[in-house]
């Protein structure tokens, strides 16, 4: 069977990322299932970061200057951990990462797009650091690319706003 896909329209352009659920089932479920229910429809790129990363998935994004995004999660809370020895993936460029407050079970609806390797983010990796990386792009990395360069102020937010539209996700 193969893993579902999440299709992101942007006022940007469109990517689409596979979303590992045959190997990060708890991390795969809550993004889908938030995508699904229309959670991240709306919302936008709050923290852009040039040859690091992009995030998104901060409810308090729906108004890009909101002081709050970048600080809320999704109705139901937070996940629990997910660290499978069987699946040691790491954040590599074009990989989706869970964000959290670096506490643990602290994941919820926000999550990164790596556009570097940022292996001192995984979560085994030795450091305080640790991201679960729970997809990969699979197409449009050019418009992840046109996302990171995207001009943004001094607390990494895109000058130009950068909305999600839509996230359609096909099993």
């Amino acid at each position: 069977m193969a893993n579902p896909t999440a299709r992101f329209q942007t006022s940007l352009g469109d990517f689409t990322a596979e979303i590992y659920q045959d190997k990060m089932p708890i991390t795969a479920k809550n993004f889908l299932d938030l995508a699904k229910d229309g959670f991240y429809d709306g919302l936008h790129f709050h923290r852009v970061i040039n040859n690091f990363m992009i995030q998104f998935g901060c409810p308090h994004s729906k108004d890009p200057q909101s002081g709050r995004a970048g600080t809320g999660g999704p109705p139901h809370g937070t996940i629990q951990d997910e660290h499978p020895e069987a699946h040691k993936l790491s954040n590599e460029p074009g990989t989706l990462s869970m964000a959290n407050t670096g506490r643990p079970n602290s994941g919820g609806s926000q999550f990164f797009i790596n556009t570097k390797h940022n292996s001192y983010l995984d979560w085994f990796s030795p450091g305080p650091s640790k991201h679960p990386v729970f997809g990969k792009i699979i197409d449009g990395m050019d418009v992840v690319k046109k996302i990171e360069t995207t001009p943004t102020d001094g607390g990494d937010r895109p000058t130009t706003p950068v909305k999600v539209e839509k996230i359609t996700v096909t099993e």
